[in-house]
């Protein structure tokens, strides 16, 4: 272990939990108990046998060189450009966002650590101009855990790398079964790192020293994961498939705009006529409209289930509304009027304006249930296309999702190229976006399953 490092093992660990909770050693299943009527909860009998095929696990408690003090003027973001710039290796990037608590996924906090620099938490409020950070790093890898979660972010304070080395996809390139930072931490360097600030309001202004010393650590082994699992990546044979990957990402361009983001609400598949569509969609727009002003998340504004009781229930009153259970909370009934006036848009819509009951029309197969009947020889071919991804997925130990995306299979099957040789199938995926790895694992292997389908 790297010195420097502050640490606390699995059993001191245990010793010290308060005797009231249950502390849960990372790489062992949960354990339930039931609670005695009276008196303190006796510990565990451990098992020796058991004990000894465990891995050992030492948590890190608190980062090698402390706390750093938070980035917040121009002047300290110059000394971390230029400690960062002079730095050596890769460096290991982390962000922080205020999911569920505010509107969109802005970043809250950024982390960088890197031999030479040590550790940078940087308030990307306070110095939202991240570039020159970015441009002391270019030619520099930088490691991320799940990296298309924070580049879009990162992106937008003008962090933008030339190199990425993913850690979470590398670990599912290997195989492994659980793929969060704090699992592929355990397993790959035998380390622990707490998680209980991962889903906290980072847009909390000055964030508490807990939440500090929790994002600092986040970034505290990255770069030594990194090493462990390039090597293994490369004893696997899998270091060109990993580089195609990251590079994937990093490259990824922005989604365009969702068409009708207003039919991603939980539980729209109980309201089945136009005009209660809607009312969902006048809903949805005004809860979007007040959270973004508001920058709240949307769902803290108005629940999903709200909208979709709404609909169903068509009230013509404030009162009518408020009767509603989904209505009852204190600020859902403090906007009531707002709400009610939302849902009169929608009863008031001309039917010539109502949303399609089948939703916007698209170039996606429709779901899978359905193909036997419409298509009967693309069903064919989605079985058989899904035996082979899900054999090659065994034998190579990736994840099938990651072998070659399901939206791009189901295309495939669905609307097929002229020929469904190794030719016409490379070319289909690879104008579809699969890496040239991913293509030379399953283009001939899906000829062969296609050329074995009875002919009609």
């Amino acid at each position: 272990m790297p010195s420097g490092w502050k640490y606390l093992s699995a059993s001191a660990a245990c010793t010290e939990a308060s005797a009231s909770s249950l502390t849960v050693d990372l790489m062992r299943p949960e354990v339930t108990t039931g609670a005695p009527a009276e008196g303190p909860v006796p510990p565990p009998t451990p098992d020796p046998d058991v004990e000894a095929d465990l891995p050992q696990i030492t948590m890190l408690t608190e980062p090698a060189d402390g706390i750093p003090a938070v980035v917040e003027t121009p002047e300290a973001l110059a000394a971390v450009v230029a400690a960062f710039g002079a730095g050596t290796g890769p460096v290991a990037v982390d962000a922080e966002r205020a999911s569920g608590y505010r509107y969109g996924q802005r970043t809250y906090l950024v982390q960088l650590r890197r031999e030479g620099a040590g550790t940078a938490l940087i308030d990307p409020i306070a110095v939202p101009d991240l570039s020159s950070l970015s441009e002391a790093l270019v030619g520099v890898e930088w490691v991320l855990h799940a990296a298309s979660q924070d580049l879009p972010g990162l992106a937008e304070q003008g962090l933008r790398p030339s190199r990425v080395f993913d850690t979470e996809l590398g670990a599912r390139l290997l195989g492994l079964d659980r793929v969060g930072l704090a699992a592929v931490v355990a397993d790959a360097l035998g380390l622990g790192l707490a998680k209980e600030h991962s889903a906290v309001d980072w847009s909390t202004r000055p964030l508490p020293s807990e939440w500090l010393r929790y994002a600092a650590l986040d970034v505290e082994v990255l770069v030594e994961l990194r090493e462990v699992l390039a090597e293994r990546l490369a004893v696997a044979g899998k270091a060109e498939w990993a580089a195609q990957e990251f590079e994937a990402v990093r490259t990824a361009p922005v989604p365009p705009p969702r068409v009708e983001p207003w039919r991603r609400v939980s539980g729209l598949h109980a309201i089945r006529d136009a005009r209660r569509l809607a009312v969902v969609r006048e809903l949805w727009l005004t809860r979007d409209q007040n959270a973004r002003t508001r920058d709240i998340s949307p769902g803290r504004v108005l629940p999903d289930h709200a909208i979709v009781a709404a609909a169903q229930a068509l009230p013509r009153s404030v009162p009518e509304l408020t009767a509603l259970p989904a209505f009852a909370g204190k600020g859902t009934r403090r906007r009531a009027a707002l709400w009610q006036a939302a849902v009169d848009r929608g009863l008031a819509t001309p039917d010539a304006d109502l949303p399609s009951v089948r939703g916007p029309k698209s170039d996606a197969p429709p779901p899978p249930r359905a193909w036997a009947e419409k298509d009967p020889a693309a069903a064919a071919r989605l079985v058989a296309a899904r035996e082979v991804v899900v054999a090659l997925s065994a034998t190579h130990e990736v994840p099938a999702e990651n072998l070659l995306q399901p939206d791009l299979l189901r295309r495939l099957c669905w609307t097929p190229p002229a020929t469904l040789d190794v030719e016409g199938i490379s070319g289909f995926l690879r104008a579809g976006g699969a890496r040239p790895w991913q293509i030379g694992l399953v283009a001939q292997p899906l000829a062969d399953a296609f050329e074995a389908l009875p002919r009609d």
